[in-house]
């Protein structure tokens, strides 16, 4: 098996990376969808979050208000995303950690990406990022370009005012630079740009997914 972590600022594309290599073949575990699911009501990680952000993020029907729960953690005057990840992160590796091993038992010849925004500074206390992936995958893009496609996917496609603009593209280099990829943890990683039309980045990964298949052979 070859475990892959695939990672990328906001914008960057990644998710779209990670679609293409499910369609190769590739088994893909997605953090965020892992994360969604355990804010659901009656989860641990939903009464954590409560219990620390107050009744203030929780909407009439019970789920979190995510934009609320957002806005909490991003605030630049207080910020308190790393109380929100120190419940989060433990918690979703845990889960891909567990069904790794469940892959591991019954498709030990897979390939698994886990996609994730912060596969450096994820941590549950116990496991380096080292230990848990055998090779990494950065998704990069132009900061102009990563900032455009936060805003594009943020309006839904209504026209905005110039304020509501403005405020989108702050509050995506605010997220941007909580994501910040560093030369050090770049060095380690399989860099794949992003920065064209789709046709330019299928055939990227296509070359991707050669080198992956030839790091999983040299394991076998």
């Amino acid at each position: 098996m070859l475990r892959v972590g695939l990672t990328g600022e906001m914008g960057s594309g990644k998710s779209t990376v990670a679609r293409l290599l499910a369609e190769h073949g590739a088994v893909v575990l997605s953090s965020d969808e892992m994360g969604r699911t355990m804010m659901q009501p009656g989860q641990p990680v939903y009464a954590a979050i409560v219990a620390s952000f107050g009744p203030g993020v929780v909407q009439p029907d019970g789920s979190l208000d995510r934009r609320e729960l957002a806005r909490l953690a991003f605030d630049p005057a207080h910020p308190r995303v790393e109380e929100l990840n120190a419940i989060v992160h433990p918690a979703v590796i845990g889960e891909q950690a567990r069904q790794i091993e469940g892959l591991q038992r019954t498709n030990p010849n897979a390939l698994v990406v886990v996609e994730s925004a912060l596969i450096f500074s994820a941590r549950d206390g116990a496991t380096p990022w080292r230990d848990r992936f055998d090779a990494i995958v950065l998704v990069t893009a132009p900061e102009a370009v990563k900032i455009a496609r936060f805003v594009r996917r943020s309006s839904a496609g209504r026209d905005l005012t110039p304020a509501e603009r403005a405020m989108l593209e702050a509050d995506a280099r605010a997220r941007l630079a909580k994501q910040a990829i560093t030369p050090e943890q770049r060095a380690h990683c399989l860099v794949l740009e992003n920065s064209g039309a789709l046709p330019s980045l299928e055939a990227r990964v296509n070359e991707l997914w050669l080198t992956l298949q030839s790091l999983g052979n040299q394991k076998l």
